[in-house]
């Protein structure tokens, strides 16, 4: 909670940081990546740098913290937070290195400003990070402790044993642990990261939902490859995993994380889902068959064709051996297929060509355009907000977040 001196100050000033908070974090990485190059050595994704992606992701984080603070000092914002604190620890982050992040971030900020940045404004915003950053490290510690962990040990190296091609542009991995150490399970919907060298040297992380519920010995994973467009670079990471990477090879994974899991609440479920989107999706169908399910469930995805839609035979597999489940797919050509799906629809996916139980859950993953038009066309529908959970891939764009 913000302290009595600082919230005037923050009410005054949020307006003018929120129009600068794009170009703030620009100077922010560019004064940090200059002090400490080593952080782009497994810790940040330069390719989320070349995108845009991670200052657009710490801008909005920021903005909508101190927003929160100022709207509604009775709360925190305990989503964003969450989801923060998860990809922070699939990344291994250390409490010391918020002390770096403030320091660069505050100098950005009185550079961009300038003299608008009194004593008394760079007080209040230094009290709004630390409020920020220490909410994030306890839930980290929390973390890692429930993981029995340290932040230096959130790694583990496993064995490819298998590689398979979705489609033209998704293979899938099954690895396999390459000690005796127990395997932590995952819970279904949860990512990993996967920390790789590049032909440069440098080591890069990228985060991939697991496919596959554990079996004590495996993890499995999917990845798309990144084309880049408008002038961005093609994901290296991606390119790396599908050209250099076989069978034999060795890959590094941090635990598995992430916040967006299945409930267990014994409710209905549907699943929501755009091309790779359909990866968080898929663990949990596969957690759900483990378990034996009885639960109704219905999967909607959306894909170009039928020949584009990754993870398709072991996703209609288990649909087909649960109970209760229904599947119905949309097309944008060739709106036909050979699975025995309950229906195929072509276009884009419209949430008033199928009935849905009126009590579920509901889980969406894809393009960010695809998940703010279901979850609009659901709340519309009636649907509580709080029933509706969305997993965001990459650096989450909070400044076109679904809430």
């Amino acid at each position: 909670m913000l302290s009595d001196t600082s919230r005037p100050v923050i009410t005054t000033t949020l307006p003018v940081v929120a129009d600068h908070i794009g170009e703030i974090a620009q100077r922010f990485y560019r004064h940090l990546f200059s002090a400490h190059p080593e952080l782009l050595d497994g810790v940040f994704n330069r390719g989320n740098q070349a995108h845009g992606h991670q200052q657009r992701a710490l801008a909005g984080s920021v903005a909508a913290f101190a927003t929160t603070l100022v709207e509604t000092p009775e709360r925190v914002p305990e989503q964003l937070l969450r989801r923060i604190a998860h990809k922070h620890a699939s990344l291994g982050i250390r409490p010391d290195q918020y002390q770096v992040v403030h320091d660069h971030l505050m100098w950005a900020i009185g550079d961009v400003l300038g003299d608008a940045v009194t004593e008394e404004v760079a007080a209040a915003w230094d009290e709004v990070y630390w409020l920020m950053a220490n909410a994030l490290i306890n839930q980290e510690r929390g973390l890692y402790s429930a993981r029995g962990v340290r932040p230096e040990t959130v790694w583990r190296d496993w064995r490819v044993e298998r590689k398979s091609k979705e489609t033209d542009d998704v293979v899938t991995f099954v690895v396999k642990r390459n000690d005796d150490r127990l395997v932590k399970t995952s819970l279904p919907g949860q990512y990993v990261t996967v920390r790789m060298r590049m032909p440069d040297g440098k080591l890069q992380p990228r985060q991939y939902s697991l496919t596959r519920a554990d079996d004590g010995e495996h993890r499995q994973f999917s990845v798309k490859r990144v084309r880049g467009e408008g002038g961005d670079p093609d994901g290296e990471m991606s390119a790396l995993l599908h050209d250099s990477i076989g069978v034999g090879d060795v890959l590094t994974l941090s635990l598995p994380y992430g916040d967006v899991v299945l409930d267990d609440s014994g409710r209905p479920v549907v699943f929501a889902s755009a091309g790779i989107g359909i990866s968080p999706m898929a663990g949990m169908l596969s957690h759900l068959v483990a378990a034996g399910s009885g639960l109704p469930v219905t999967v909607l995805h959306a894909d170009l064709d039928e020949a584009s839609f990754p993870l398709r035979r072991q996703v209609v597999n288990d649909v087909l051996a649960l109970r209760d489940a229904r599947m119905y797919l949309w097309y944008e050509k060739d709106a036909h297929s050979l699975e025995p799906v309950t229906g195929v629809f072509e276009g884009q996916m419209d949430l008033t060509a199928v009935d849905v139980p009126g009590d579920a859950l509901y889980y969406l993953c894809g393009p960010l355009p695809f998940m703010q038009a279901v979850r609009s066309r659901l709340i519309v529908q009636g649907v509580a907000p709080r029933d509706i959970q969305y997993e965001v891939f990459g650096p989450d764009l909070w400044q076109a977040d679904l809430d």
